[in-house]
């Protein structure tokens, strides 16, 4: 069960409105890197959460809907920006709002002008859960495996991607509005990965947890090859490191190199099947 308040998580403001800017933040919102994605994210690992321990599960229901905030925050800063946004390139002053945001980016002209003609005609100039190209969210980057300590990882990997994107668009930003909004985006993103850090420390840290899963007992796993680093390279080197020699950081082995070569042998199938559709000499006599 969840409440709402219908006043901003951060205040958002926008002194002058900028359809290109609008597209930009699209991509924190229904981004691979986005607010939808953790929000979703956080909230599938702790429906599924299973742990004696129930702090885990509360803690992620938290935090994804504070996400559901976030969203909201960026929603608004789309439809703020797009507050000036022509209806139509054609109407007088389109060349400095829509079209002149266009040609100033990056991206194919018919690209943002579909993105942007996608906000009006679908969402009547206000945020979708799309992307800066237009492409909607479709759930494909939740990772929500029931395994606290993968997850966690995951969530490390969610958070550090978005802080980089938002101090990507926080440099691109030019609206002090903007910059304030983002600064306590990024903020909360530091507070995000040191929160997923420190339930994997509570839990013994990386010596304990991996390799995940622990549950595996490792002296069913090809102990020869655990902790190889494969060398693939036709003349055989190699870039040294702490992954090629010593303790693995798991504490639990000990790395080696292999020059890669192969373990199996050339794989040979049988016949086709007579109902497969091959030709006649691929199919087997009976």
């Amino acid at each position: 069960m969840y409440y709402h308040d219908k006043r901003l998580q951060f205040p958002v403001t926008v002194s002058k409105p900028d359809p290109q800017f609008a597209r930009i933040l699209q991509q924190a919102i229904g981004g691979v890197e986005g607010e939808i994605r953790v929000c979703m994210q956080y909230f599938f690992q702790a429906w599924g959460n299973r742990a004696p321990d129930t702090r885990y599960r509360d803690m992620l229901l938290h935090t994804a809907t504070e996400e559901i905030g976030h969203i909201e925050m960026l929603a608004t800063a789309v439809a703020l920006n797009l507050d000036k946004a022509p209806a139509s390139l054609q109407e007088e002053g389109a060349a400095d709002g829509i079209v002149g945001a266009v040609m100033g980016g990056e991206r194919p002209r018919h690209v943002i002008e579909g993105m942007i003609h996608k906000n009006l005609l679908s969402g009547g100039l206000s945020a979708m859960p799309i992307d800066s190209d237009g492409v909607p969210f479709n759930m494909s980057h939740i990772y929500a495996s029931g395994n606290i300590a993968a997850d966690m990882y995951a969530n490390v990997a969610a958070e550090s991607t978005g802080r980089v994107l938002a101090v990507r668009i926080f440099n691109a930003a030019h609206d002090e509005g903007m910059k304030k909004m983002l600064h306590y985006m990024i903020a909360r993103d530091t507070m995000h990965q040191n929160q997923w850090l420190a339930v994997v420390e509570e839990l013994g840290g990386m010596t304990a947890q991996a390799p995940i899963p622990n549950s595996f007992p490792q002296s069913e796993e090809d102990n020869q090859n655990n902790y190889n680093f494969y060398v693939t390279s036709l003349d055989g080197s190699y870039p040294e490191g702490r992954w090629t020699q010593g303790p693995s950081v798991d504490g639990k082995g000990e790395y080696t190199v292999f020059r890669n070569e192969p373990l199996g042998e050339e794989p040979i199938l049988g016949p086709a099947r007579p109902d497969s559709g091959a030709q006649t000499d691929q199919i087997g006599k009976a």
